[in-house]
């Protein structure tokens, strides 16, 4: 490669909108070649899952799918993946916005139409929306699927989706662990269909699943694992992770990888950037095991990765697993073979312990730890999602006075707490359901809503400022409070947090300058303005915590070019805070500093800069 390819592939950042597959298949072009080696890779990955007969059996149909999916590229989008850099497939630009597809209505547009034209003139410098499942669907706000390829018509239609692609990158939920109890396909299982029959996993009797393997298996709920529906030949007890409208596929079976598969690129043809996979951990059923993280699922994983770089290398994977934080970034493999991104769940209540303590020491030692030794691997920092608050990330980092402690605090705040069974009779706390600003606030305390907001944005900078990449929960933009009568209407925690929101209120609530709306819009909108504008936090960048203070959370950004450089301040007590800092003594250059958040220039004198933070104060320090 010469350097002036080199240079621009450099300058291809993934931040650029792919252009859209065309509808229909053109099998006038050349095929896709798929050279040995892959094909080599593919079937290993299927002898590792089913043997090698299995493997033999299988490959042509994963080859057809592949070939199908590349005949529907156009040469605009052939030349944008000539071009992609796959160690520029997240940078500094990235930005996500999680949202449901009719968190925001109107009463004359469908929500996604109305979700896309104010995402458009939002200046929140979003450049990804993660548009939680938007398919049709019988329970568990949109996660039990009944069609797969379907738009739900209460929120629009394909054409809406892909409306939006056209100006953002978008992420779909690839919900391949189960489907709803009501689907067509659950329902030809009932009826006996025989190529139905082993596309879940069930038993004639509850008690073909043993006592001591019914204790051994990790549950996310307290639920029974086995459900009893009547079919054609009788009673079977149905495999069903997380409720009785969830049905969990059967994974031993190689037609329900590759109808998944062939999905998740239908996925893509349709506008999905990232594809999440939700509980992935729990895909594969092993009796005898905890039936998580075992080596089965790794490796459907890493399948569906080398499939999408041969057919879609612009895709990234993100694996959903909200369990202790050694077993999540597992889920990175070797940093090249498995998934592009990982949640970065210990970090919400590392963050909450960290607010709620004034002390930065426990975050800051975490932080320390943190490696990702990959440039096409990067953390999702997220505070808020739609489920909760998981607790189980922080297992093992915090202690158990410490997870006790935000529980109690976040009860105090008006929160509530899920539990997931441990066994026989035996239950722990899962996740907590809160809004962030409700965890982070405390509304029995009578105090400015200056202070709130910056005690709130103190919080959010920390997962702004570490390395990776940033998600934003659309609740978490807003600062919404805790939503009880949604939850005593439905009954479901979750829903505290889940509440939908007329587009006249948020035009109303951002035009008034003094609202907690439009002050939370306005000062998102200049830090995110900052943090995607500055090479030094690209995702490939240097990272490097400092201990200045307990009650400052400190750390340098560095551009992968070593060019540039942020210094992040985040005083994360109500107390001020006098910073004298050496700054030979840590590595950092004697020069003027400009503080981007404050917009003021700071001068050190002999070698020693000064800073001072009031309470909640955020300083994004950049060498000048």
């Amino acid at each position: 490669m010469n350097p002036a390819e080199n240079s621009d592939k450099k300058s291809f950042a993934k931040h650029m909108v792919r252009p859209p597959y065309q509808g229909k298949a053109d099998y006038t072009k050349p095929l896709l070649k798929i050279s040995p080696r892959q094909m080599r890779d593919i079937k290993e990955h299927l002898k590792l899952l089913y043997g090698e007969a299995a493997a033999e059996e299988w490959l042509p149909e994963f080859e057809r799918i592949m070939k199908v999916h590349h005949a529907h590229k156009t040469d605009e989008l052939l030349l944008w993946e000539e071009k992609f850099n796959p160690h520029e497939h997240f940078s500094e630009k990235d930005l996500v916005l999680i949202t449901y597809g009719d968190m925001i209505k109107s009463k004359e547009k469908p929500p996604l139409q109305v979700l896309g034209e104010i995402c458009e003139k939002s200046a929140l410098a979003i450049n990804t929306i993660h548009i939680l499942p938007f398919f049709p669907y019988s329970s568990d706000r949109g996660f039990s699927i009944t069609n797969f390829a379907e738009v739900d018509p209460k929120l629009g239609d394909w054409g809406d989706i892909l409306r939006i692609a056209r100006h953002f990158n978008l992420m779909f939920d690839g919900v391949m662990n189960h489907i709803s109890a009501e689907s067509r396909l659950f329902q030809e299982f009932l009826d006996g269909d025989p190529a139905a029959t082993d596309l879940f996993i069930h038993y004639e009797s509850p008690d073909d699943l043993t006592p001591d393997q019914r204790s051994k298996i990790f549950r996310p709920r307290t639920s029974d694992i086995l459900t009893r529906f009547d079919t054609l030949t009788g009673p079977r007890y149905v495999w069903t992770t997380f409720s009785d409208d969830q049905i969990d596929f059967n994974y031993r079976n190689p037609d329900v990888l590759l109808r998944v598969l062939e999905g998740l690129l239908f996925y893509v043809r349709n506008g999905a950037d990232i594809i999440r996979l939700d509980a992935v951990t729990y895909v594969w059923a092993e009796p005898g095991t905890e039936c998580v993280h075992l080596a089965q699922t790794h490796e459907i994983v890493k399948l569906m990765r080398s499939i999408m770089e041969i057919v879609a290398p612009g895709v990234a994977l993100l694996t959903e697993t909200n369990v202790p934080h050694e077993d999540n970034i597992s889920y990175f493999g070797d940093g090249y073979n498995e998934a592009h991104m990982v949640y970065n769940f210990a970090l919400p209540p590392l963050v909450l312990h960290t607010m709620y303590s004034q002390d930065a020491t426990v975050i800051s030692k975490w932080a320390d730890s943190l490696k990702v030794d990959s440039k096409r691997a990067s953390f999702f920092n997220i505070l808020d999602t739609h489920d909760g608050i998981g607790l189980l990330g922080a297992k093992g980092i915090l202690s158990h006075d410490q997870l006790d402690e935000i529980i109690g605090t976040v009860l105090k705040h008006g929160g509530l707490v899920s539990y997931k069974s441990t066994g026989p009779a035996g239950e722990e706390p899962y996740e907590l359901n809160t809004t962030w600003w409700s965890a982070i606030n405390d509304p029995k305390v009578a105090e400015t809503l200056s202070m709130q907001v910056k005690r709130y944005l103190a919080s959010r900078a920390i997962a702004l400022s570490l390395r990776g990449v940033p998600g934003i929960y659309l609740h978490g933009i807003l600062g919404t409070d805790n939503d009880h009568e949604a939850v005593r209407r439905t009954g479901h925690n979750r829903d505290i947090n889940r509440a939908s929101l007329e587009e006249d209120y948020l035009v109303w609530g951002f035009k008034f300058p003094n609202t907690k709306l439009a002050r939370l819009g306005t000062a998102f909108s200049r830090l995110n303005v900052i943090r995607t504008s500055e090479r030094a936090f690209h995702v490939n960048g240097g990272q490097r915590v400092l201990y200045l203070s307990p009650k400052v959370f400190a750390l340098t950004r560095t551009s992968p070019e070593e060019d540039q450089l942020v210094f992040s301040l985040i005083n994360v007590s109500e107390q001020d805070v006098n910073l004298i800092i050496p700054l030979a003594e840590h590595d950092l250059p004697d020069q003027p500093w400009h503080n981007l958040v404050a917009d003021s220039r700071l001068e050190p004198n002999q070698g020693v800069l000064e800073v001072d933070l009031k309470p909640y104060d955020i300083a994004w320090l950049k060498a000048v």
